[in-house]
């Protein structure tokens, strides 16, 4: 998934410091509101021992993949859906400070439910849900949405109207 390397590098002042970096792959989210409804799926986060209310994400299989496809692919195992269309919504980055990943978010429309979808990871246990927008936005101003991820989508799909 990542590299982790240690790099020395010069300050603006001069001085010599040591940096922990981190290079990843890549990730995809996906946003995804119908009938003024956000998809989202609540997962167990084992590095902070929590459940955590999440939109459908996943990691690049190489820095080769292309994202999109990646999207694709994460929708329909961790959900079961498959969307008619696809519009990129930006990219981000996570942790610049000593991270290169960086998360393309994609807004999946029109969904549909696939019956023969590709199965899910293994160690992925995900529990979907679909959460009207207003309520979505009441659980972030409560500290009950923490992803960053999620957070961005939500005010996305808010400021547009759910749309």
């Amino acid at each position: 998934i990542f590299t982790v390397t240690q790099d020395i590098v010069e300050l603006p002042n001069g001085i010599t410091s040591t940096r922990d970096l981190v290079f990843h792959t890549g990730a995809v989210a996906i946003l995804v509101i119908r009938d003024g409804k956000m998809l989202l799926v609540r997962q167990y986060r084992k590095p902070l021992e929590m459940h955590f209310l999440e939109i459908p994400a996943g990691k690049l299989d190489s820095k080769e993949e292309v994202p999109l496809e990646a999207a694709k692919r994460e929708l329909e195992e961790e959900t079961n859906l498959v969307a008619e269309k696809w519009v990129k919504m930006m990219e981000m980055v996570s942790t610049p400070g000593f991270c290169d990943e960086k998360i393309t978010l994609f807004q999946a429309k029109n969904v549909t439910i696939k019956e023969d979808a590709k199965p899910a990871d293994e160690d992925e246990f995900v529990e979907i849900l679909w959460m009207p927008l207003e309520e979505v936005m009441q659980k972030i101003q409560a500290g009950e949405i923490a992803d960053a991820k999620t957070i961005i989508a939500a005010q996305y799909a808010w400021m547009h109207k759910g749309e």
